[in-house]
């Protein structure tokens, strides 16, 4: 092991695939799973966060995320119980009590040299929190905002949307029927 603290463990494995008959060496960042949440409120729009993200420098608008803290091959509702955690504490939102959380399957987040993986869910309705409180201070949000589906598709067309896990579960939405991306 070469560095471990909560979130990753770096290793150099020594590893054989199905494709090659010699061992080889890969170092590999082991992460806990996360969530990702697409809260959507009553009316259709989307709720995003502005969090300032240090290994980028810049503040980026994205979907609600975080890490699942129980294990490293989580229960079913341990997930969903992370997804409506991150939702209130991101977004001082809640899933309403009609509303549904819906499992979007999962992605790898970048399979070349981690194992990390997030779980994709999309909220609907939701509505703010009637016991708010204040965010965590180590999150770095800045800003929770509605943003129509013609925002957030000019959004991602013009760059402004460039993080892999926003990217990757609008698409999941779209091919879902859940979202209807339209260029802009």
């Amino acid at each position: 092991m070469h560095f471990a603290n909560s979130h990753i463990e770096v290793v150099t494995d020594r590893v054989q695939t199905p494709s090659r008959s010699n061992p080889r060496v890969w170092a590999i960042v082991h992460r806990k799973p996360a969530v990702v949440i697409a809260p959507m409120t009553r009316d259709g729009k989307i709720l995003l966060i502005r969090q300032e993200r240090v290994p980028i420098r810049a503040a980026i608008w994205e979907f609600p995320a975080g890490q699942i803290d129980e294990s490293h091959e989580p229960k079913q509702d341990e997930i969903e119980n992370a997804a409506l955690r991150e939702l209130r504490e991101e977004t001082s939102h809640e899933l309403a009590a009609d509303g549904e959380l819906i499992s979007l399957g999962y992605y790898f987040s970048s399979p070349g040299f981690t194992d990390e993986h997030g779980y994709f869910f999309l909220a609907r309705p939701v509505e703010p929190c009637v016991d708010a409180h204040a965010r965590d201070e180590s999150e770095s949000i800045l800003d929770c905002r509605s943003f129509s589906i013609d925002e957030l598709s000019r959004m991602i067309a013009e760059n402004e949307i460039r993080d892999a896990n926003t990217l990757s579960i609008c698409a999941r939405m779209a091919v879902r029927g859940f979202l209807s991306l339209k260029s802009c």
